[in-house]
């Protein structure tokens, strides 16, 4: 993803010379889509320490864009997006991976929280206009400001060597993030518009912290830092500024 990125940004900043008409309005928007996690992000597997069993859920924030050269503009997003929680198959599935990992009499797993974060990000854009309707092409970079995930607590019995509840809290933090989108925007009046986009989201992601683990730490899932990625499709109406 790092590698459509770079090449996002080459193919806008080329374009720049491709455009002779005139300078295409700056605008501002209210949007609203879906938000799916991919990659490890939202994998549901017990022995992918990465895996973040994240689901499909809601997004919805601003998106605008100012011209300052023709059809050459600086994008920039804000988003909310909540990526759902871990439901009771979830639960189960690390249960029994536990119970295996640790050679234990049982295990259970219980989960609190949702994925929810905000998204500033910004970048440049290039949109090229045909009959009634605009293109845009944006590559972006910023900041994912995380601010709450699922916080996980396991209970393992019959294991002398691991008799405490561990836990996998939940997380608040800001992780450097990145992207690039694709959107299509329809004229259909002076000043407004009506738009469709697909984006993606993605980071390094952010440290998570563990505790109430006795001398087994090797024993099992540890999760430790968990990566970000999304692919964000939504609608939204623009207006002319």
């Amino acid at each position: 993803m790092k590698r459509l990125f770079t090449l996002l940004s080459i193919s806008l900043i080329t374009l720049v010379g491709f455009s002779a008409k005139a300078q295409v309005k700056s605008y501002i928007g209210l949007y609203g889509g879906i938000s799916t996690a991919v990659s490890n992000f939202g994998q549901s597997t017990y022995d992918n320490n990465q895996a973040g069993f994240a689901k499909r859920g809601a997004t919805f924030g601003l998106d605008g864009a100012y011209y300052f050269y023709k059809k050459l503009a600086i994008g920039a997003t804000i988003s909310f997006q909540d990526q759902g929680e871990l439901n009771s198959t979830d639960v189960g599935n690390l249960a029994t991976g536990y119970t295996s990992s640790f050679s234990a009499d049982n295990s259970s797993v219980t989960s609190n929280g949702r994925y929810h974060s905000l998204n500033i990000l910004l970048g440049p854009q290039y949109s090229f206009e045909y009959h009634q309707f605009i293109v845009d092409l944006r590559a972006s970079a910023g900041i994912i400001k995380v601010t709450s995930t699922p916080d996980l607590t396991t209970t393992i019995t019959g294991v002398p060597e691991q008799t405490a509840t561990f836990e996998q809290k939940s997380a608040s933090t800001t992780i450097m993030g990145y992207g690039g989108n694709v959107g299509i925007r329809w004229k259909f009046s002076d000043n407004w518009c009506l738009g469709i986009k697909g984006a993606y989201v993605g980071s390094q992601g952010y440290t998570v912290t563990n505790s109430g683990h006795t001398t087994a730490t090797t024993v099992g899932r540890l999760v430790t830092k968990q990566p970000v990625s999304e692919i964000q499709t939504t609608i939204g109406l623009t207006v002319n500024l």
